[in-house]
């Protein structure tokens, strides 16, 4: 008797998760201390645990690392438009970012002793104050994206920029201006900030519905 009534409770507990709403399904997500057990288990759906790295803090290669970013730990996100899943931000862990602005000298532009030597013009112009490096890097710079916005980079981690420019801008300090030449040319490098530790990693929890 007591095996069946068991057996009977189990039917109905597993009978009353399918019928959750998804409202009761994110709230259940929102504060279950086993979301994996509740999505294997009581719900049955089919989920992965994505590692998701924050190569910048400005400029997002898709949903996860932006959702990694600017999610909060512990909360339910989704489901999202055209893609039936939710996403639960299970854990966040800290990198160190960096912030530099550029001007490109383009060198099948410019020869190579004349990229110097205007590389020279302009950063003096820059420590006289007579020009400013936005100001620059909007007439020299061949680098588009960046030159619009100034010459500036965002905020990124190592790894992510040309080797030429990573091994350099982690030895420097902020306002600290310098050349480097890359295969793409020479740049022109103004250390925006100082390094800072932020959100640059985060298991997502991503339930197929």
């Amino acid at each position: 008797m007591k095996s069946i009534f068991l057996t009977l409770f189990s039917f109905c507990f597993l009978l009353a998760a399918k019928c959750q709403s998804l409202s009761q399904i994110k709230k259940i997500l929102d504060t279950t201390t086993n979301p994996v057990g509740y999505v294997k288990y009581i719900l049955k759906k089919k989920y992965f645990i994505d590692t998701v790295t924050v190569v910048s803090t400005q400029q997002f290669l898709g949903k996860s690392d932006s959702l990694a970013y600017h999610g909060k730990t512990g909360k339910v996100y989704g489901p999202f438009k055209k893609e039936n899943i939710l996403v639960k931000i299970l854990v966040k862990a800290p990198n160190t970012f960096y912030h530099i602005k550029h001007i490109l000298l383009d060198t099948t532009v410019f020869d190579k002793s004349f990229a110097e030597t205007l590389a020279d013009s302009i950063m003096a112009k820059i420590a006289t104050g007579s020009s400013t490096f936005a100001a620059q890097a909007s007439i020299y710079s061949a680098d588009y994206s960046s030159s619009s916005k100034g010459g500036d980079l965002g905020w990124f981690i190592q790894g992510v920029m040309l080797p030429q420019l990573d091994k350099e801008m982690i030895k420097r300090k902020k306002g600290e201006l310098f050349k480097v030449w890359s295969g793409s040319g020479l740049h022109i490098v103004n250390i925006a900030d100082n390094p800072k530790e932020d959100t640059g990693y985060a298991l997502l929890l991503r339930i197929i519905l």
